[in-house]
């Protein structure tokens, strides 16, 4: 088994969309529409056949909830992984990111976590070299 598709509620698709292409750097995958139900995943460049991120609408009220309680506890809503958070800090500050948490070491790695501006904190994470 593979995991091919995982999911972040936003509460707008078309910022989300742009935030997660313009400020992340990710790529759109698909994008299509059925009614007022849109379908819209992101990938990462290095990985364009990956995994890719949904973007659902949080227009469910058990997934408004959901993404409410994660966001006020402080928990990331996605992880995502890199070789170069400083790195990749610095590119998307200069983007307009807001980060709640600079690179920070943890044990075992070194984190930094974003607000996605759509309802979401992100966490970028580079795994410690032993």
């Amino acid at each position: 088994m593979k995991i091919k598709l995982t999911s972040v509620y936003v509460t707008d698709q078309e910022k989300a969309l742009r935030f997660y292409t313009d400020v992340l750097g990710f790529t759109k995958k698909a994008d299509f529409s059925n009614g007022p139900f849109r379908w819209l995943t992101v990938a990462s460049p290095d990985e364009p056949d990956g995994t890719e991120l949904q973007l659902a609408a949080d227009d469910n009220p058990a997934a408004k909830a959901y993404q409410q309680a994660i966001f006020q506890q402080g928990q990331p809503a996605v992880m995502f992984f890199t070789d170069d958070v400083k790195g990749d800090y610095d590119r998307i500050k200069v983007r307009g990111a807001e980060f709640t948490m600079p690179p920070t070491e943890v044990t075992g790695s070194t984190i930094a976590q974003l607000s996605d501006t759509c309802g979401n904190l992100i966490q970028i994470t580079q795994l410690a070299r032993w």
